[in-house]
């Protein structure tokens, strides 16, 4: 029998066994029918009398749960009748709450994973790296504060002294110089702590960061930029430059026979800009469409830039130039949405940072506006759950580079005389990454399981609050579609990390 296919066998089976027992738990949990015995009206007997038929209560448990797979199955065979997925209390479907709450939390949970992957393997890299340094221990440190925060109370700080507090200041931005110096001092020492080095090179990068950024947050608030933010065409094109060259450094390095990289990254970066420039006005009643053609068209723009301005090396100068495009389209999108605040300022009546829901409601907006309410109700949220996975990616990647880059093919390629460069992120950094494909199957049960909890302090009606809804008040069937989809997530994903595990790792054999 095909690996995938006994794979896909006992991932079904493991996935019935779950919900079996899931379902179990939570029939057995309480009465449904508690609040209707206390209820004195003359349609009581009616009222039980009909949940008593939604909920199949008069059968026992294992019958109602065959009778709930058996609505499973009509959403999964064709033509096998009605898919509702059971009814609740009210004997409403389910699978329309599901459909409507499924977004929000797929939202919620592709951000968390997102962010947290990207923070946890820099900080995890920069780590390794600086072992024993002072910012290994700065990141240990935050990495187990962090993974020992709980959920709720992580939440319940950053709605009050980030979005209460955050949309306070916005009514009035201003800041006294002592906390402008304060914030560039401590800007200054992050950037100290990731440069590392000697001391005087620490002292250096604090005190040029420290004044840089005291500087750059004072010009901007007596320019106004906070009430009316925007990167500007000139801003999105030296920060595309800026891309162009830490990808070029990241990948190829900055060495004279990289120069053709380098050249055709900064072409692209400045093709990229002129698009934007001239893409501009279509963009402010922008649809979906239109941004998808947009940013095809830049990335596409930068890719030939770089073939053509990449000399002997015109396959990597297209892939660092394929990669500053889509900077370029970051920072485009970047630009609209700031240039979308004020609109939504006036909107939400200076409350821009919303601490309940996961929209505005009523909001009628353009296509910037909505997608900047979107984006700043998930932003919290998504600070709330990452937390505890920021922690364990970090510490997964610090102590996979240190592994590898202790072993005999990475001393070898430093004996050749290669750039550390090229063996930090050429050998040691790809193969330490590898452990990480299974670590995110895991970690989406962690998320799925954190949203619960997130979305009920924060109000989104997602999946967390139908699980939540329906195990407070006994209603087997919202809770079964949360567990449904949590659980074939769950499984689905350690399927897809043992094969590209397989497939990644050569010493992996799938039999």
């Amino acid at each position: 029998m095909p690996v995938v296919v006994r794979r896909l066998l006992v991932s079904l089976l493991v996935v019935l066994a779950s919900t079996a027992l899931m379902y179990g738990l939570v029939a057995l949990s309480g009465n449904p029918l508690q609040d209707l015995l206390e209820y004195s009206g003359p349609d009581r007997d009616a009222r039980i009398a009909a949940r008593t038929a939604a909920l199949d209560l008069d059968e026992p448990v294992p019958v109602r749960y065959a009778l709930w797979l058996q609505d499973v199955g009509r959403c999964v065979v064709p033509g096998g009748g009605d898919c509702t997925l059971g009814l609740d209390r009210q004997s409403r479907p389910v699978l329309p709450q599901l459909g409507s709450a499924l977004g929000s939390t797929l939202r919620l949970v592709a951000a968390a994973t997102a962010g947290a992957m990207v923070v946890g393997v820099v900080a995890g890299v920069v780590s390794a790296l600086r072992q024993y340094g002072a910012f290994d221990h700065a990141a240990t440190l935050v990495a187990f504060v962090c993974f020992s925060l709980p959920v709720f109370w992580v939440s319940t700080l950053l709605k009050q002294y980030v979005a209460i507090d955050l949309n306070t200041w916005l009514g009035d931005p201003s800041l006294a110089y002592g906390t402008i110096v304060a914030i560039g001092l401590a800007a200054g020492a992050g950037w100290a702590l990731l440069v590392g080095g000697s001391a005087r090179r620490r002292a250096l990068v604090l005190v040029v960061a420290a004044a840089a950024t005291s500087s750059t947050l004072l010009a901007l608030i007596i320019s106004g930029w906070f009430r009316r933010p925007s990167l500007g065409v000139l801003g999105v094109a030296v920060s595309a430059v800026v891309a162009a060259l830490l990808w070029s450094a990241l990948l190829v390095g900055l060495r004279r026979r990289a120069r053709p990289v380098l050249r055709g990254a900064i072409g692209s970066a400045v093709v990229g800009a002129a698009v934007v420039a001239v893409a501009q006005s279509r963009l402010a009643d922008a649809t979906w469409l239109t941004l998808g053609l947009v940013a095809v068209l830049v990335v596409a723009l930068a890719a030939l830039t770089g073939w053509a301005l990449g000399g002997h090396a015109r396959r990597a100068a297209a892939q660092v130039a394929a990669l500053t495009g889509g900077t370029v389209v970051v920072l485009m999108v970047v630009d609209q949405l700031l240039r979308a605040y004020p609109a939504l300022y006036h909107a939400t009546d200076g409350r821009p940072v919303s601490t309940t829901g996961s929209r505005t409601p009523n909001l009628d907006g353009t296509f910037w506006e909505t997608n900047l309410d979107l984006a700043l109700h998930l932003v919290l949220p998504t600070i709330a759950v990452m937390l505890v996975s920021v922690a364990t990616y970090t510490r997964f990647t610090r102590s996979g580079m240190l592994e590898t880059l202790a072993q005999d093919h990475v001393r070898t390629a430093r004996a050749g005389g290669l750039d550390e460069r090229d063996v930090v992120v050429g050998h040691a950094l790809r193969n330490a990454l590898v452990p990480l494909v299974t670590l995110v199957a895991f970690d989406l049960a962690g998320i799925l399981g954190g949203a619960v909890v997130v979305e009920t302090v924060f109000g989104w009606n997602g999946l967390g609050r139908l699980f939540a809804t329906g195990l407070a008040n006994v209603d087997p069937n919202p809770v079964m579609a949360f567990f449904l989809v949590a659980a074939v997530a769950t499984v689905t994903c350690n399927l897809l990390a043992d094969l590209a595990y397989a497939r990644l790792d050569p010493r992996i054999r799938l039999r």
